[in-house]
C-alpha cells in the first residue's frame, strides 16, 4: 500500500482473529489486535512485532460498553473493522433444551457484540477513504442449509447457528443503511478451521480461514454489499 492504513480486529490474541491481523499486516496495514485478556494481547502483540509487523494492542471486551467506548477513544482513525470476536457457547443444544442464560451469553457476543464495536468506531470509519467491514459468521447461519440438512448446516443447535442467523440479519441492515456511503460492509464465513473454538477438529488452517476476511476487508470500492461469502463464492441466505 502506497498508504497507511489502521485496521482493528477484535478476537485478536489468537486463532482466526490472530492470523487476520497477521495477514491485514503483511499487506502493509497498522493493526490494532483487539482482547480481552491482557497478557494474551500483550503475547499476540509481542508475536507479530517479532515478525516485524507494526501492531499494537487495544483492550477491547464487546460485552462492555464502557469497554468499547474506551477502545474507540483510544484510536485517532481506522479503515478497516473486522468483528471477529464470537462465542459457541461451550456445547450445542437442542431448542427444546436450550439454556437461556447461555443463548443470552452467545447472542451479547457473537450480536449485540458487533453492533456495540461497530457503532462505537462508526464515527472513525465515516472519516476513512476507504472503510470495510468484516463480520465473521458462520455457514451454519445460512437458513438455506439449515432448510434443506446440508452438510454445511451442521448439527442441529438452538445457539450458536441461530445467533450467526441474527447477525447477518443485522449486517444486512447496516448494508443497507451505508448504501449510498463509501462503507462496505460484508459477512465471511471462515471453514471449519482448526482453533480451540472447535476443539482443534477442524481441517483448515488458520491461514486459509483468515483469508476471505483479508479479502473482503481489502476490496476495491466498487466491491460487494451486504454479501455473504466463503472461499468458493458467495453463500445462500
Amino acid at each position: 500500500m502506497s498508504e497507511s492504513k489502521t485496521a482493528l480486529v477484535t478476537g485478536a490474541n489468537k486463532g482466526i482473529g490472530f492470523e487476520i491481523a497477521r495477514q491485514l499486516g503483511q499487506l502493509g496495514y497498522r493493526v490494532a489486535l483487539g482482547a480481552r485478556q491482557e497478557n494474551l494481547r500483550q503475547e499476540a502483540v509481542a508475536k507479530l512485532r517479532a515478525e516485524g509487523l507494526d501492531v499494537f494492542g487495544v483492550a477491547l471486551d464487546v460485552t462492555s460498553d464502557q469497554s468499547v467506548q474506551a477502545a474507540a477513544a483510544e484510536l485517532a482513525e481506522l479503515d478497516v473493522l473486522v468483528n471477529n470476536a464470537g462465542i459457541n457457547g461451550g456445547q450445542f443444544e437442542l431448542p427444546s433444551v436450550l439454556d437461556l442464560d447461555r443463548f443470552r451469553r452467545v447472542v451479547d457476543t457473537n450480536v449485540l457484540g458487533v453492533i456495540r464495536v461497530t457503532n462505537a468506531f462508526l464515527p472513525l470509519l465515516r472519516r476513512s477513504a476507504a472503510p470495510r467491514i468484516v463480520n465473521l459468521s458462520t455457514s451454519m447461519a445460512s437458513l438455506t442449509h439449515q432448510q434443506q440438512a446440508t452438510p454445511y448446516a451442521g448439527a442441529i443447535d438452538g445457539t450458536y447457528g441461530p445467533s450467526k442467523t441474527l447477525l447477518n440479519a443485522v449486517t444486512l441492515q447496516y448494508a443497507r443503511e451505508f448504501a449510498d456511503t463509501n462503507i462496505l460492509v460484508n459477512m465471511v464465513c471462515p471453514g471449519y478451521v482448526a482453533t480451540d473454538f472447535t476443539a482443534f477438529q477442524g481441517y483448515r488452517s488458520t491461514a486459509e480461514g483468515a483469508a476471505i476476511a483479508v479479502k473482503l476487508a481489502t476490496v476495491p470500492d466498487d466491491g460487494p454489499r451486504g454479501g455473504f461469502f466463503n472461499d468458493e463464492g458467495e453463500l445462500p441466505w
